[in-house]
């Protein structure tokens, strides 16, 4: 993936309205790659700065500039008001009327709906998975039992009997 995003990164050098970066998160970069929520490698970002997204494309060269040229651009936020449709203005508006304290609590009650989410979904995949490992060894046992029950041993017997011309018809 590096010497794709190495190219990516030169198509957008010098760009006005979008920045494409690499930082290194185990020296210089930790304490960003903290702030930002970046807790495995390697993992792409986008969006607002002060709230950026999880990219979950594809880590080839042209998927990636298809997604640049689709979402690296300018869009409507707090900086960027004039690019935002009535009902965004609106909502903006209304949060930038908040105290910091509420937006905090507010944010903070928010990622903690993700964080559940996330724990829900985990335990769902965690029982689908046993599910899966006693099926698979309820299935190991059947095939095993009708194996067991001479199956081999009448397809022996059949190819024998072939191979000595007695097979009745």
């Amino acid at each position: 993936m590096k010497p794709d995003w190495d190219k990516l990164m030169k198509e957008y050098e010098g760009s006005s309205t979008a920045l494409v970066a690499d930082v290194d998160c185990t020296a210089d970069g930790k304490s960003l790659c903290g702030k930002v929520g970046v807790s495995g490698y390697p993992t792409i970002k986008y969006g607002d700065p002060s709230a950026l997204e999880d990219y979950k494309g594809g880590r080839d060269l042209s998927s990636l500039q298809k997604f640049a040229k689709d979402n690296l651009v300018p869009m409507c936020s707090p900086s960027n008001i004039d690019l935002c449709d009535d009902a965004k203005k609106k909502q903006i508006e209304e949060l930038m009327a908040e105290s910091s304290d509420s937006l905090a609590s507010k944010i903070k009650e928010k990622e903690e709906e993700l964080a559940n989410v996330e724990k829900e979904f985990k335990e769902k995949v965690e029982k689908l998975q046993a599910q899966y490992q006693e099926y698979t060894t309820e299935k190991e046992t059947k095939l095993a039992a009708v194996k067991d029950s001479g199956l081999g041993l009448m397809k022996a017997v059949k190819a024998a009997k072939a191979k000595k011309g007695g097979e009745e018809l």
